[in-house]
């Protein structure tokens, strides 16, 4: 039995299914028996709890081979990140109570980078779970492909807009499918103490420009990718209703400016199988079967 956090997004998922298909039996950690009624449909357990419910999580985790945790994101944090804070020392609580064989933390890429921005919260929760008296392991993932669902919509009308800069600079990306299909073969692994999990995808980087032209491949025209310039973000997002954008502004600059990277070295290296294009051509055929 594996129970899975975070079930109803894509990655979480994505490590569900992948764990099903192998035969593997999954308990779904949802916030709600709604949001589990889907995953009973396919024969998992469902248990409600969320990461402030230490009770509720220890008996979710508990007489498991292996827990997957994704702590939930934070776009908008409140400055000093109290509410991930408190998260992982509930989850912590909780796994160290439970003692399940292994757990797998969804982490991210910059997951070492000392520098402020909006990751630092996935860096806080690797130094807060790292001496677990369970085994861990934390996956850092490269941006993430299906993040281009975010402009499905405009470049429909032939025009996405970029905040990676320059248009043609390219960074890593991975899809979410390989994300989960990773996780889920952590889950099944087995070693002791804590390791490190750097995960791209199967090309060397992606830019704004092809994402543009894999948009324009499955939509069949074209689409053309302009850059937001750098003195509108924080008006653009405020608009949006964020309180503080700083953070998330610290972030596109680590990645456009090259220091948000994986830390490389020693630290485990993985690649995804899934190419931009069969992640782009996923994100339109599902808006059109919606």
């Amino acid at each position: 039995m594996y129970a899975i956090t975070g079930i109803t997004g894509q990655v979480g998922g994505a490590v569900a299914r992948s764990l099903l298909k192998a035969g593997k039996q999954v308990r779904a950690v949802v916030r709600s028996a709604d949001k589990g009624a889907p995953w009973a449909a396919l024969g998992c357990e469902v248990a409600v709890a969320d990461n402030t419910d230490v009770a509720g999580m220890t008996a979710a985790f508990a007489g498991t081979e292996g827990v997957f945790v994704l702590m939930p994101p934070t776009y908008d944090p409140i400055p000093g990140y109290p509410l991930t804070i408190a998260a992982i020392a509930a989850v912590r609580e909780a796994l160290t109570a439970a003692k399940p064989a292994k757990a797998v933390v969804l982490s991210t890429v910059g997951g070492h980078v000392e520098r402020e921005n909006l990751l630092n919260n996935l860096k806080m929760t690797e130094d807060g779970l790292r001496d677990l008296p369970v085994p861990v392991a934390f996956l850092r993932a490269n941006w993430f492909m299906e993040n281009a669902s975010w402009d499905l919509d405009a470049a429909k009308t032939g025009t996405i807009k970029s905040y990676l800069q320059p248009l043609d600079r390219a960074i890593g990306m991975v899809s979410t499918e390989d994300i989960g299909a990773t996780a889920a073969d952590l889950l099944q692994e087995t070693w002791n103490g804590a390791r490190v999990i750097e995960l791209d995808g199967p090309a060397a980087g992606v830019s704004p420009n092809d994402i543009a032209g894999a948009f324009a491949k499955s939509l069949g025209h074209a689409v053309e990718v302009t850059a937001v310039p750098r003195d509108q973000w924080e008006p653009t997002f405020r608009a949006q209703g964020a309180q503080n954008p700083i953070p998330r502004i610290q972030m596109l600059d680590g990645f456009n400016e090259g220091w948000l990277v994986f830390e490389g070295g020693a630290v485990e290296q993985r690649r995804g199988a899934t190419t931009l294009q069969q992640a782009i051509d996923r994100l339109v055929q599902a808006k059109a079967a919606a």
